[in-house]
């Protein structure tokens, strides 16, 4: 049976980084906490934190973290179907990682949905499709929207559908970078946008294309959805895009895609636990359904 004196003073350590600011937070002494957690390792015969700045989970304090945020979330469940008082329930804390295409597109109506429908206080962590993922392995999140198609041990990955991204610019600047079109020389001279240094798709693109890995290009990185689109409407580069958010753009021909019929796929998963408490199952189909309506199905 788990300490939950301990269990708390793990949690806080690792969402905070830090001993002390863990100690604010649970208001008892530095060294208390330090002590909480030194028995709990003890009693578990393992390592669970790299003391450094800032604190880190080892991999078997992540898998403890998961537990500790699945018994939360399911005590949150009990007591609000137990309370005679259902206006007076606090709103369960339920955190989510999603990549910011996702938000800036299908994602985003939904959260008005969820906060609408459910009592809950809902924080999202945005992160790049192929990283939120290890968010949910650290135990940092209940679940994600990510690229990944392989689910952990204990959660499942439900397919939701999939985002396509074409790579546009005005046409002024295809006019002047790639007047003869798309060519190794032409990439080496033109600027890309790219959201940050964890998007991988202008590199992925560049590789279907051309079937040989080009990485001297010229980027810039501008790391907000509405900054990259704006960045690509003045002429400041060309970019991979959602196909959702530039539909419009390409009809009026403010955009233009430039190489038409070559786009890069990525299909989304939402991970999630395999036994869920009953709110986060009914969070899981909102997400999926709305999911399922809005993206596309194929391939």
């Amino acid at each position: 049976m788990f300490d939950r004196a301990q269990l708390e003073a793990f949690s806080a350590v690792i969402q905070h980084g830090s001993f002390e600011r863990a100690a604010t937070e649970l208001n008892v002494t530095r060294g208390a906490v330090s002590q909480r957690i030194k028995a709990l390792e003890e009693a578990l015969a393992t390592i669970l934190v790299v003391r450094e700045r800032p604190v880190v989970a080892t991999r078997t304090g992540e898998i403890l973290l998961r537990h500790i945020r699945s018994l939360k979330t399911l005590e949150d469940d009990i007591l609000g179907a137990i309370s005679h008082r259902q206006q007076d329930r606090a709103p369960v804390p339920i955190a989510i990682a999603v990549n910011a295409d996702s938000l800036s597109t299908w994602f985003g109506p939904l959260v008005g949905v969820l906060l609408g429908e459910y009592k809950i206080a809902l924080e999202i962590i945005c992160d790049d499709q192929d990283h939120t993922f290890r968010r949910l392995v650290k135990g940092e999140v209940l679940g994600c929207v990510s690229s990944e198609p392989d689910a952990v041990h204990g959660f499942q990955a439900t397919p939701l559908g999939v985002m396509h991204y074409l790579c546009v610019a005005t046409p002024g600047f295809k006019q002047k970078y790639f007047q003869d079109g798309m060519t190794i020389a032409s990439i080496l001279e033109a600027p890309a946008l790219l959201f940050d240094r964890k998007d991988a798709l202008h590199d992925q693109y560049l590789k279907q294309l051309f079937e040989v890995r080009v990485g001297q290009y010229t980027r810039h990185y501008l790391p907000s959805p509405m900054a990259l689109l704006s960045g690509i409407c003045t002429g400041l580069g060309y970019a991979m895009a959602p196909s959702q958010r530039i539909k419009d753009l390409l009809n009026t021909g403010q955009l233009v895609e430039l190489t038409p019929g070559c786009k890069v796929t990525v299909p989304l998963y939402w991970h999630h636990w395999t036994m869920e408490p009953p709110l986060a199952s009914a969070l899981t189909q909102t997400i999926t359904a709305h999911a399922r309506a809005t993206l596309d199905q194929r391939v």
